[in-house]
């Protein structure tokens, strides 16, 4: 009931900002034209497109904001007007009063604000879908930003995920290709994803990693900037963390006037993110512009800055190895072997032809090679492959799906800062060196390493492991004995069951008999 409540909420938001306009007017079709003027009555509506979408998602709450966010980075799919306004959504969400966010972190900390910190900041600096941030100092005069839960977000993201829930399953059971999908996977991954997001401790976790990951022991230093977390003012609704100073990544114009090398920091951003995804395993995956600046101290000039770490991805080590081939693979035009990764996955049922595949991957993707990013959108690539991938049965990955929404992320990044990116010569240098260094005598030496503690331990029993084993009889006659006796004892008693179900037969059968014989009397 509440789920049937909740479709005929959304209807009544899609109706109230007009979205039956736009979507029957980018319909190329008479009848939409004919419905259009039906359901217009003579009305058009008073604000233009993009903002009422945007205030359409911002109404139905954090799940459809984080959907216009995505949205916004894709300007190659969304109308430019309707973009702009959707970028709105990256950090200026509507903020909660101050006071509830006082309430909040009184609550959580212990404290309220004015004793916890020396100096903070009421009005919040950013307003994002799952929470808003305040800037404070600390009494030791660090600055920090504070970030507060918005409140009763959980009520809220459980209602949406319980319609996300019935319509998943409509999907698998009523369209074609609903169970290759795996939509209640997908949306069991969303959930998952969703509810770490309002845990904000597991988030300054996140954060923590993501630091260490390019600290400067790591030699990555000068490549991606994160917050320093203040654990002390950290609780499930408050994560306390480092001011950080920059140029949100989208100012373009005000990026070059800093004496910023645009090219370079485009480049910078792909190997960034493959860095994340096959170095780490670990990548932040909430990357539209809204999360991402850049910094703007004379020292530090240039460099990105993370913020946000509510959403994170992490990959297996098959996942990266089966990845980073499959990218090869296309980078180089093999197209053979990516028809080949995808049989031994198991994504495509054992029974497809090599060569099929293999010239439906070509027919998608080699129209695309050789161009500059401006010319080519990867949105429509997967589409295309998506298409094609009904025809052999491809199952969808729900662990990949996030991967996926990420690397549309940074296209879209990219695509704002440089349009001519080559995005496919920027990735190929880095995955083939790390394939090097995977399947390479460095790689061989790493792994050695990594686990020479555990065969430190191993090692030194190996002699006497072997003596026992020597020393003890070999099971092999008697269990060969017992097998053997088994066998007769099992053929004994079909024997007799056969014994058994003849001697019913005839017992039945003369019944039968008598009982005929019986009635002609």
């Amino acid at each position: 009931m509440l789920t049937f409540l909740r479709v005929g909420y959304i209807l009544w938001v899609a109706l109230r900002y007009r979205l039956d306009e736009m979507v029957l007017s980018g319909l190329q079709h008479p009848w939409a034209h004919a419905l259009l003027r039906v359901v217009c009555l003579g009305r058009r509506p008073h604000r233009p497109r993009g903002e009422r979408l945007r205030l359409a998602l911002e109404t139905l709450g954090p799940i459809y904001v984080k959907f216009g966010q995505v949205l916004s980075t894709r300007r190659d799919l969304v109308p430019t007007d309707i973009a702009d306004e959707l970028a709105l959504l990256q950090d200026r969400v509507p903020p909660f009063p101050s006071d509830q966010a006082a309430a909040i972190i009184e609550e959580s900390l212990g404290a309220p604000p004015q004793t916890l910190f020396a100096e903070f900041e009421r009005d919040p600096v950013a307003s994002a879908s799952i929470a808003q941030v305040h800037f404070a100092v600390l009494h030791d005069g660090r600055e920090v930003a504070v970030k507060v839960l918005r409140p009763a977000m959980r009520e809220a993201i459980e209602r949406d995920l319980t319609l996300l829930r019935a319509l998943a399953g409509l999907v698998e059971r009523l369209v074609p290709d609903g169970r290759r999908l795996k939509p209640r996977e997908v949306v069991a991954e969303f959930d998952k994803y969703l509810h770490d997001e309002l845990d904000l401790i597991r988030e300054a976790a996140n954060c923590s990693q993501l630091r260490r990951n390019f600290g400067p022991d790591t030699g990555r230093a000068d490549l991606l900037l994160v917050p320093e977390v203040v654990w002390e003012f950290c609780a499930s609704q408050v994560f306390t963390m480092q001011r950080m100073r920059g140029v949100p990544v989208s100012r373009v114009a005000q990026l070059r006037e800093l004496g910023v090398d645009i090219p370079r920091l485009a480049r910078q951003g792909v190997e960034i993110f493959f860095m994340q995804v096959f170095t780490d395993g670990f990548f932040h995956a909430d990357m539209h512009p809204g999360n991402i600046y850049v910094s703007d101290d004379p020292e530090t000039l240039g460099r990105y800055i993370a913020l946000d770490f509510g959403i994170v991805g992490s990959l297996s080590e098959f996942d990266k190895n089966y990845l980073a081939q499959n990218f090869l693979a296309f980078f180089r035009r093999d197209y053979r072997r990516v028809a080949q990764l995808h049989i031994e996955s198991g994504w495509v049922p054992s029974t497809t032809r090599e060569e099929e595949l293999e010239g439906a991957v070509r027919a998608v993707c080699e129209p695309y090679f050789d161009r500059p990013l401006a010319e080519i959108s990867l949105g429509q690539v997967l589409l295309r492959l998506f298409q094609t991938s009904r025809r052999f049965s491809v199952e969808i990955q729900p662990q990949l799906v996030l991967l996926q929404k990420t690397l549309l992320n940074v296209e879209g990044m990219g695509r704002e800062l440089d349009p001519n990116l080559d995005l496919w010569q920027t990735a190929k240098p880095f995955l083939e060196k790390w394939m090097h260094q995977r399947v390479g005598l460095r790689g061989l030496r790493q792994r050695l390493d990594q686990e020479a503690s555990q065969w430190a331990q191993i090692l030194p029993q190996i002699p006497r492991l072997a003596y026992t084993r020597l020393n003890h009889p070999d099971p092999g006659p008697a269990m060969r004995s017992e097998l053997e006796r088994l066998r007769r004892a099992q053929e004994g008693a079909n024997r007799l069951l056969m014994v058994l179900c003849g001697i019913l037969a005839v017992g039945l059968g003369v019944a039968v008999w008598a009982l005929t014989r019986g009635g002609w009397v």
